[in-house]
């Protein structure tokens, strides 16, 4: 597998494979033909059909502002649901070209190149050998990331998790409209200060929580930047709980760093043996992958044990299976800024049950993580981040 710093990319919204992944994409292939006049872009798949609400054009022409991108919503045949074809011209030829899959939180994969700068550091994929490895030498999973990691993850955490603490303040502070012609209000700031009166300990913590993963989709849904958790359109989930935990309940941010690094490991061991991106498996890879992260953080924030920490990534992860990605109008708004919201309170009950239960478990994580991919491809298009179906088609013949 390859570092958690991978899992935990710092960008602009709205979504890690259609903006971040783009972006990135046209950076390293202009570097490839300094000598090109001009580029042409061609976007296929899910970047074709929800491209333009996701702002992919914008983010290729961050990069490269005289570059034509089309959208291609015709061709069917593709290596992957996010295929970018860039072509590089010179006095009116094409002097190179190079398809580049934007695969999921922010990473792409290039035609024709093995790997990427993203070092493989774990010769582990799987969280079985994983928790072999622990329960053999007595580890804990922080131990166990440290022993492969090193130091500098820290360092990397420290600025992840300053990154999702100001999107949080950011977005608290933050009303109006939405960008996009949907008319979306943001939310979070209302959420936060609106208490109900006689408000229960369980109520006021939901309601928090809440208005945090409010607050950093909102940021994300305006294109300020955020934290790939693992993905944009999944970044408020992680962020809300760790920070109510730290903030609202006073964990330390050094526990808070430990926290993140399990959920990162958690990410690393989805991506690796399934998928990350809406496009490819629906949005249980994106929202059901960051409620699983968010499950394991909790439970290790917690000091469960590595089997419980198992069980509730395990039972965050299922009760996701078969969640579609259908976003009205091609936005990361609706339902994607409300379901970051709900999958945190999802993730609490997750660990909640695995403190008491873990011991009757029958499914491991691994299987629910290989059960997540085979969902997703045998999902309908239509409802892998393509808008051609679910909410965002009903919405509109309403």
């Amino acid at each position: 597998m390859k570092t958690i710093k991978s899992v935990f990319k710092i960008g602009n919204g709205p979504s890690s494979s259609h903006t971040v992944g783009p972006y990135n994409a046209a950076k390293i292939f202009k570097s490839r033909y300094p000598e090109a006049n001009s580029f042409r872009v061609t976007l296929f798949g899910s970047l074709a059909c929800t491209g333009e609400g996701h702002g992919t054009k914008k983010a290729i022409k961050a990069v490269m502002p005289n570059a034509d991108v089309v959208f291609d919503r015709e061709e069917k045949d593709l290596p992957h649901p996010n295929t970018m074809l860039f072509e590089a011209i010179k006095d009116g030829a094409a002097i190179g070209s190079c398809h580049i899959y934007s695969i999921g939180g922010g990473s792409i994969r290039i035609e024709g190149v093995e790997s990427d700068d993203e070092k493989e550091i774990y010769p582990q994929r799987y969280f079985s050998e994983i928790s072999d490895i622990c329960h053999a030498e007595g580890m804990t999973l922080t131990e166990f990331i440290s022993r492969y990691e090193g130091p500098s993850l820290r360092d990397y955490l420290k600025t992840v998790w300053e990154a999702m603490k100001d999107s949080i303040r950011r977005g608290l502070s933050s009303d109006g409209i939405l960008p996009g012609g949907l008319e979306v209000a943001k939310k979070a700031k209302l959420l936060y200060e609106k208490r109900c009166y006689n408000e229960s300990a369980d109520v006021a913590m939901n309601r928090v929580i809440a208005a945090y993963a409010y607050a950093v989709s909102e940021e994300n849904a305006d294109e300020h930047i955020v934290v790939t958790a693992p993905t944009c359109g999944s970044c408020g989930v992680l962020p809300s709980v760790m920070y109510y935990m730290h903030r609202d309940r006073g964990f330390p941010e050094n526990e808070i760093l430990d926290a993140l690094a399990v959920a990162g490991l958690t990410g690393n061991i989805i991506r690796t043996n399934a998928s990350i991106s809406g496009a490819e498996c629906g949005c249980q890879a994106e929202i059901g992958s960051a409620c699983s992260m968010t499950a394991a953080a909790l439970a290790a924030l917690y000091g469960l044990n590595t089997d419980q920490i198992e069980y509730a990534a395990e039972i965050a992860m299922e009760h996701n299976l078969g969640l579609t990605c259908d976003p009205v109008g091609g936005l990361v708004q609706i339902p994607c800024i409300e379901r970051n919201a709900v999958a945190a309170m999802r993730a609490i009950s997750s660990v909640n049950l695995s403190r008491f239960l873990y011991t009757t478990r029958k499914i491991s994580f691994d299987e629910v993580v290989a059960t997540m991919y085979q969902t997703g491809k045998d999902m309908n298009e239509k409802y892998r981040e393509t808008s051609h179906g679910g909410l965002a088609q009903i919405y509109y013949s309403n």
